[in-house]
Parts: structure tokens; sequence; C-alpha cells
């Protein structure tokens, strides 16, 4: 098995996969504590228990939670990717235009503290054809997002075997240089906002000559009572050293126009 086993061979009564798939399983049905890990667990049918290779009874809540605690989160994560990944429906041949797209994206889990009792914030590589998470890190404590950065491309790489022609999105926190060379190093491609954390960045882009570049997309929804548009622009950055960005190929433009709303007037009143 892909995941090592940590607990002594001497005294065994449950094994390694059927405790695993218990987890696995309850928390996909909803589980987001082991008080509710247990309850799905002791809701198993004599069938299911006998699949899993429970044979001398349900396993108590306790022997659970002292198997996952020891487990390499990193690796278990992996293996649950690799293991999504070999059961994702195929969605036929990627047109040559068309590039695998992978969200970076950080959310603190709700529920889950350290010792110290801060909570604890993952940053993740959701693959946004299939919707699996290929990867996700744990960020420090006493640090932010930036430096999970190149450990969760590390951690996609692992999986993927190579990140070329990827595109990775995220969000402006990561408008770094570094995060840029990282990626253009692996033959990878980065799609990033500028705003005010890059004020120089975002200078040098509303500088670009927008007025003369033609409109490549536009859409219009209706909807609460208004009207949207939406129009996107996109520029190669033909100017020797393009803009103050490392590897930087092209600006995108995306301006959104929304009508004012009508004002109420209140109805005439009628002469008397």
């Amino acid at each position: 098995m892909a995941v090592p086993d940590p607990r002594s061979p001497r005294g065994l009564r449950y094994p390694l996969a059927g405790l695993l798939v218990v987890a696995v399983c309850a928390v996909v049905a909803g589980a987001s504590s082991m008080a509710a890990i247990a309850d799905w667990l002791h809701d198993l049918d004599d069938i299911a228990c006998a699949r899993l290779g429970f044979m001398r009874g349900v396993p108590a809540a306790t022997t659970v939670w002292r198997l996952l605690i020891r487990l390499d989160a990193d690796l278990l994560a992996t293996v649950l990717a690799g293991w999504l990944r070999s059961r994702a429906v195929p969605a036929g041949p990627r047109r040559p235009r068309y590039r695998q797209v992978i969200a970076v994206d950080g959310k603190t889990v709700r529920g889950a503290r350290r010792p110290d009792g801060s909570q604890v914030h993952l940053l993740s590589a959701l693959d946004t054809s299939t919707g699996i998470v290929l990867a996700q890190v744990t960020v420090d404590a006493k640090s932010n997002e930036i430096p999970a950065f190149t450990p969760l491309l590390d951690a996609v790489e692992r999986l993927l075997g190579s990140l070329h022609g990827l595109i990775f999105v995220a969000d402006a926190l990561h408008t770094q240089v570094g995060h840029a060379s990282e990626i253009a190093r692996r033959g990878a491609h980065l799609l990033i906002p500028a705003k005010g954390n890059q004020p120089r960045l975002f200078a040098q882009l509303k500088t670009l000559p927008w007025a003369q570049v033609p409109i490549g997309h536009q859409t219009r929804d209706a909807g609460h009572g208004r009207r949207e548009t939406r129009t996107v622009k996109a520029i190669t950055l033909h100017t020797p050293g393009g803009i103050g960005f490392p590897h930087a190929q092209q600006a995108v433009r995306i301006t959104r126009t929304v009508p004012p709303l009508p004002v109420a007037r209140p109805p005439a009143r009628p002469p008397t």
C-alpha cells in the first residue's frame, strides 16, 4: 500500500485500508469531526463491516483518531489525489488551443486548530477540468501563503510528473516576481491579477495603448434589475523588456460596465 502503516504489527485488529476508507467516506458524506466520523462508522451494516475487514467488531472512534494523527498528511493527500484522478471521467481529447488550468487558492479549515489554538490554513491546487484537488500544503502559522507556493508546485509536479504547458491561476497575493520566475523555470504559465499590492506594475499596465486594442470578447448579462457588460481586451507586450515584471508576455484588461439603476419617483399628486 502507498500509505505506510504507522502502527506496530503486534496486536493489530483492524486493517489500515478499512480505517482509511471509513475516514474518507465519512468526510465525503459530510462528516467534519471525529464524532461525526464515529457516527458514520457505527451506522455501517454487517455486510459493509465485513467488506472493510472488521471481523472483530466495529473499531472505536479513538482507534481511528490515533491512526489519523500519526499519518503523513502530505503523503495521504497525494495518494488520495492520485486515486481520484484514476477514477475521474475523461473529458475527451483536449483541443490544441486549450490548456489544463490549475487554480491555486488558500482557505482556512473550519474546526481545525493547532495545539496553540491557531486555525489551520491550507493552500490548494485545483484541476478546473475535473474539480479534483491535486495537492495542498499547510501554511505556517507565523507566515502566509507566499512561501507555500513553491512547495505546492513541488507536490503537483510529483503527482503529474511535469508542469510543462500548464496554466496556474491565483489571486493578487501571488503576483510575485519569485512566483513568476519559478513557474517559468518549470515550463508552465501564470495568470495573475495586478492590484494595489503591485502599484508600479499596475501603473505600467494602465499606460498600455488599450484604446487601440480591439475587443476580444464581450458578454452582456441581465438580472436583479440591472444590465452588466464585460469587455475583454488582450495585448502582447512587444516593447523591449515588456513591462517591469519578469516573463510577462501578455496583458489582459477586463472592463465591467453597469448602467445606473433608474431612480424611483413618487407618483404625481392629482390636482386639488
